[in-house]
């Protein structure tokens, strides 16, 4: 054994040195928690006890923390959690230590480390969308990327048959936050499937029943009525996470993240996304309709929330195609434009009227659909699965013809958008509004593409990087 090793086991007053630094990181922890429970009036019940901390004062430190774990769960400045990145990764949970006052409690279930990161990301967007819109916002949020997310703008008969939601009494002529989280879950109901959601207003009953049927880890919203929590507690055998957060909180001016051991820190991103933010319109057509600047707002703030490259296509207040996380933004844009496409395609009156077997979970037909969309689901096998009788899939030329009928989408890119044949990719899903940062070296291509095509080009002057 080396002098170091051997060092680094030597006892000393009956305690190894493995022992004593255990022992000092105890102690500043009993310190800290004493501190911490004595600063509360006397009348007021503690779940800290001294004796049973000094009972497990050598046991390893996971082994504290997680005996504490449930009784400081509703402590102002701790927040427990289940597990790191998955239950089934080799990372365990801790929990979360604020200097302040914890703006988010857990009213029901026991969050993992994603569902903190989606949560709060989703949040932030939501809260974002509201301010900037004043329409109820949500989002639905997977690996720490909006997989969509929409202001509350009524659903038009073939949107909420396409958003699965024809079934609800949902307003349809006013705003609401169950039109906004079912717009922003049936966009692109392959990458929600398991989403954490955000919700900008006070979560209602027409929204929690929304939600009650959709496979999700949690919600996180400023409020609850009650009729919508006693529902949102029962789903997933009543392990469901529900966050409530404060929305007066304000996080401080910058943030840090620890990577390799190595600590991180940047000013936080505070950029405000408006209307004024679209005001710079570079290309021919000037032409910009105040429902264009709202979805230009929706996608703008989508891709500072999505990891970059991030490309974003919106329309009528939602999400409609996004293209996030690829080293490339020419992919981005290419992605985003197929989910755009696909989410016309399917609204066409003929896959609306699809021979559905009546047996089929929403999972199975939100697959079938992308199967039949994208493949058209060419084996008979495949298709007795899902259907009553045969169905054939769309025609290229069926395709295009719908596709033709689409027309004033919007695209927001988080770096210089990338012109070449991408300006045509989007046109062809009726993206007619571009917002980009400019100010670079190849701006004026861009500009003759959107002139050529005649899309009203914006230059917004921000680079929204997010990682």
């Amino acid at each position: 054994m080396s002098r170091i090793s051997s060092m680094a086991y030597k006892k000393v007053d009956g305690m190894t040195m493995d022992d004593r630094r255990r022992s000092a990181s105890n102690s500043r922890l009993y310190n800290r928690l004493h501190s911490l429970h004595s600063s509360r009036s006397a009348s007021s019940s503690s779940p800290f006890n001294p004796k049973a901390f000094q009972h497990t004062f050598s046991y390893d430190d996971s082994t504290i923390s997680g005996y504490l774990r449930k009784e400081l769960r509703e402590d102002a400045q701790y927040l427990a959690l289940k597990y790191g990145n998955h239950s089934r990764m080799n990372q365990s949970g801790d929990g979360i230590l604020s200097r302040d006052e914890m703006p988010v409690k857990v009213l029901n279930g026991s969050p993992g480390y994603i569902n903190i990161l989606d949560a709060l990301n989703g949040w932030q967007m939501v809260k974002e969308l509201r301010e900037a819109t004043g329409l109820p916002s949500a989002a639905s949020f997977k690996h720490v990327t909006p997989a969509g997310a929409a202001i509350g703008i009524p659903l038009s008969e073939a949107e909420a048959a396409a958003c699965m939601v024809s079934d609800l009494s949902i307003d349809t002529k006013k705003p609401s936050l169950a039109a906004a989280y079912a717009r922003a879950r049936g966009a692109d109901r392959m990458s929600s499937f398991g989403d954490m959601i955000a919700l900008s207003d006070k979560c209602d009953e027409a929204t929690a029943k929304i939600i009650s049927r959709e496979v999700s880890e949690g919600v996180v919203a400023p409020d609850y009525d009650p009729a919508a929590l006693s529902i949102l507690v029962k789903k997933k055998g009543g392990n469901y996470t529900v966050f409530k957060i404060d929305p007066q909180y304000l996080p401080s001016e910058t943030e840090e993240r620890t990577i390799f051991g190595l600590k991180l820190r940047q000013k936080r991103n505070k950029t405000t996304v408006n209307a004024d933010t679209f005001s710079n319109v570079v290309s021919e057509c000037k032409d910009l309709p105040k429902s264009s600047v709202n979805d230009l707002i929706v996608a703008t703030i989508a891709i500072k929330y999505a990891q970059s490259n991030s490309v974003c296509i919106a329309h009528r207040g939602q999400v409609i195609g996004l293209g996030a996380g690829q080293q490339s933004r020419l992919h981005c844009t290419r992605l985003a434009a197929d989910k755009a496409a696909n989410w016309f395609l399917r609204q066409h009156p003929r896959v609306l009227s699809l021979p559905w077997r009546s047996n089929l979970k929403r999972s199975e037909r939100a697959t079938g659909l992308e199967m039949l969309i994208e493949s058209g689901l060419g084996g008979e096998e495949e298709r007795d699965h899902y259907f009553t009788h045969p169905v054939s899939p769309l025609t290229l030329e069926e395709r295009r013809e719908w596709l033709k009928e689409h027309s004033g989408v919007v695209l927001s890119s988080d770096g210089s958008f990338p012109a070449n044949d991408n300006m045509e990719i989007v046109t062809q899903c009726g993206v007619r509004f571009i917002a980009q940062p400019g100010g670079s070296t190849r701006d004026q291509p861009v500009i003759d593409a959107a002139n050529q095509y005649g899309i009203a080009l914006i230059h917004t002057g921000l680079k929204l990087f997010h990682h």
